[in-house]
């Protein structure tokens, strides 16, 4: 394992959280065979809009896909709806939410195995062993956050919150035009953790779900005659 994976590992432990530089996850990710990075990022100008925001915003588009993640290596799940319970998303939570699928380019992209295989690494060695599961249920999204002239983009509209998973990695593909868009830590009773904002592309969040809260602030448009948006690749491990 690569000394960086390592390190990440463990903050992780140690913290419940950590925030990797884009230089160490791109170091981490050519080991794991990172390859044609702006290929991958471009796909994020084809998503469709996420029509499930309670809040009534259309600031947010998406795409979603399903994989297992084992010793075997990583597996595509037949397309399903993404599910949280209120008691986790009590903006947009209770329902089966059914958003277009991640395209089969980007599902076996290499730049995503890369994601996936260094993610399903890291996160079963930090699982204790008497609870790792023999395959994980992972599920992928694509989220752009737009925002405008007088509408803020807001990524986590549900406030500081879990996912109700084990793990979660959340990537930087690109910020265009954009202030703002901090994330936020927190532990279980509410107390600040740590604060950052990811600006560089491939530097990423890593939490763990069943210790700290996350929460990202709502981005603005630094020249409101352009368009604004923030790209993140979103990767969360459950076991099954």
């Amino acid at each position: 394992m690569k000394p960086t994976l390592q390190e990440l590992g463990a903050a992780l432990r140690n913290e419940g959280f950590a925030h990797a530089s884009a230089a160490d996850m791109r170091a981490v990710l050519t080991h794991r065979g990172l390859t044609d990075w702006d290929g991958f990022a471009k796909s994020w100008d084809d998503l469709g809009v996420d029509t499930y925001m309670a809040d009534g915003g259309r600031y947010r588009r998406r795409r979603h896909a399903a994989f297992s993640a084992s010793a075997a290596g990583i597996r595509r799940k037949p397309h399903q709806p993404h599910y949280q319970s209120r008691d986790y998303n009590t903006l947009n939570g209770g329902i089966a939410r059914w958003f277009q699928p991640v395209r089969d380019d980007i599902a076996t992209h290499p730049t995503l195995l890369a994601i996936m295989e260094t993610s399903n690494e890291l996160f079963t060695q930090c699982t204790p062993v008497d609870v790792r599961p023999e395959s994980w249920h992972v599920e992928l999204h694509q989220f752009r956050v737009e925002a405008q002239a007088g509408m803020v983009g807001k990524p986590t509209p549900e406030g500081m919150h879990r996912d109700g998973v084990d793990w979660v990695l959340v990537l930087l593909v690109r910020r265009e035009n954009v202030a703002s868009g901090e994330t936020s830590i927190g532990d279980l009773q509410g107390r600040l953790l740590g604060s950052f904002t990811l600006s560089e592309a491939m530097e990423a969040a890593l939490v763990d779900d069943d210790r700290v809260y996350h929460g990202v602030t709502p981005v603005a448009p630094i020249d409101p005659a352009k368009p604004a948006y923030r790209d993140v690749l979103v990767v969360t491990f459950r076991r099954e």
